[in-house]
């Protein structure tokens, strides 16, 4: 399980080093075999290459004429990227998924359970003052039985 937020830094050439706490099981999940694709919230998903391979098959049988689902699937399976972690555990992110998620230098790296998100970090701050405002609104009616 991936969880936690992490600073991280882009290099000039567009590498970034995966955090130590997350290479063993990267390793152990996938050879350090991973696929980043782009989330519709302009940031970057990063999953180990078995957990996407699920999440393809479950896009690849959507209603391919249905236009939403055909859209989801040019977005997620259409600017997913293999990628594979070096010798010094970097992974490249490529120019087309750094413009989408307008990725510069400074970077965060959420764990979300079985896969990452990667945000800029001034876009990732703004999300965060978005996700303290719910407390302004009414809540869904999922969160009832919902407790921490």
């Amino acid at each position: 399980m991936f969880r936690g937020v992490t600073q991280l830094c882009l290099d000039a050439k567009g590498r970034l080093a995966i955090p130590v706490r997350y290479r063993r099981e990267l390793i152990s999940l996938s050879d350090g075999h991973l696929v980043i694709t782009v989330d519709p919230s302009k940031c970057l998903l990063i999953y180990p290459q078995p957990a996407w391979e699920m999440i393809e098959q479950k896009l690849n049988n959507l209603p391919s004429f249905h236009p939403q689902s055909r859209s989801l699937q040019r977005l997620l399976i259409g600017n997913a990227s293999d990628v594979d972690m070096d010798a010094s555990a970097r992974i490249l992110i490529s120019p087309p998924l750094r413009k989408f998620a307008g990725l510069v230098k400074n970077l965060v790296l959420v764990g979300q359970g079985t896969k990452f998100e990667l945000w800029g970090e001034e876009q990732w701050d703004l999300q965060m003052e978005a996700a303290l405002a719910f407390k302004d609104k009414e809540m869904p009616s999922e969160f009832t039985e919902f407790s921490l």
